[in-house]
């Protein structure tokens, strides 16, 4: 999970791209302190309080959070009240609402598959992919989290994924396999992305902990499934390419052991939202 501190230092940043050398709009209301209200404009879930509400307190503001991150709510449900700086307050308006929109959109959409899932096989996992908003990765994935999936890798760093380019390159599935094994720990697992059933068993074969079948249908899916069960085989499987809110219930019914969908942060909308202010006093 991403660490508070280091969520709320990239705070300071988005603020930075924003506002900085200062809001010479914002200037007009100095002086004035301010309630604001953060309504919801849409039924969702919500993501982003964990590391919005530090950020607003160590800017000076009060904060009073209406509910916390993971739980549901309604449209024109307040999400959060803040009490503070007028002009300051509208200064960060956007950063914060940036966030808990797009977080929550993504926590909402995750929900929602999860539950697909879960419904016709609850022994799969819906996991995200790497195909995230550049510099809004951990936020993305905490996202996910929230939402009840798994967030896969962070990066390249953290697990042994053999694509189509590596494959390309190294000319087989059994070279590329050997390599990995070669050049990292055995600590890491090595999975490969395969595009039939071929390859899935050369994979298999060569040792790898998990295949990844890309970007194909259902039916072929299941029939992959299948074969490497029949075999004994007891590594895990994973779905990926395509994969969305209105098929994903058909690729849980195939058998895997994860679907992963970059849809969760490619593709989804931000959950609408906006802040109401009133003043409160003239310093």
């Amino acid at each position: 999970m991403l660490d508070v501190k280091f969520a709320v230092e990239k705070l300071y940043e988005f603020l930075k791209e924003d506002a900085y050398p200062e809001d010479v709009t914002s200037k007009i209301v100095r002086g004035i302190k301010a309630e604001g209200v953060i309504l919801a404009k849409s039924d969702g879930v919500v993501a982003g309080l964990r590391y919005v509400v530090p950020f607003l307190e160590g800017l000076g503001f009060t904060v009073y959070p209406s509910i916390k991150d993971g739980e549901e709510f309604r449209r024109g449900e307040t999400i959060l009240t803040v009490r503070g700086d007028g002009e300051l307050m509208l200064g960060v308006e956007r950063v914060v609402l940036n966030l808990l929109m797009r977080l929550s959109g993504i926590a909402s959409a995750t929900r929602e598959m999860v539950l697909k899932v879960k419904q016709v096989n609850p022994s799969v996992r819906v996991a995200g992919t790497r195909k995230t908003t550049p510099g809004l990765r951990l936020f993305e994935k905490y996202a996910i989290e929230v939402g009840g999936g798994d967030p896969h890798r962070f990066g390249l760093y953290d697990a042994v994924l053999i694509k189509d380019n590596h494959i390309a390159l190294l000319g087989s599935v059994r070279e590329a396999v050997r390599k990995a094994r070669e050049l990292n720990s055995f600590t890491k697992k090595v999975e490969v992305e395969v595009v039939n059933l071929g390859q899935a068993l050369e994979a298999v074969e060569a040792g790898a902990d998990a295949v990844l079948l890309d970007n194909l249908s259902p039916v072929e899916v299941k029939a992959i499934v299948g074969e490497l069960r029949s075999r004994g085989w007891s590594g895990i499987i994973e779905v990926s390419g395509g994969i969305n809110p209105d098929n994903v219930v058909d690729y849980a019914l195939a058998g895997p052991d994860v679907i992963s969908s970059g849809y969760l942060t490619h593709s989804v909308r931000a959950k609408d939202m906006s802040l109401e202010v009133k003043p409160l006093s003239v310093c």
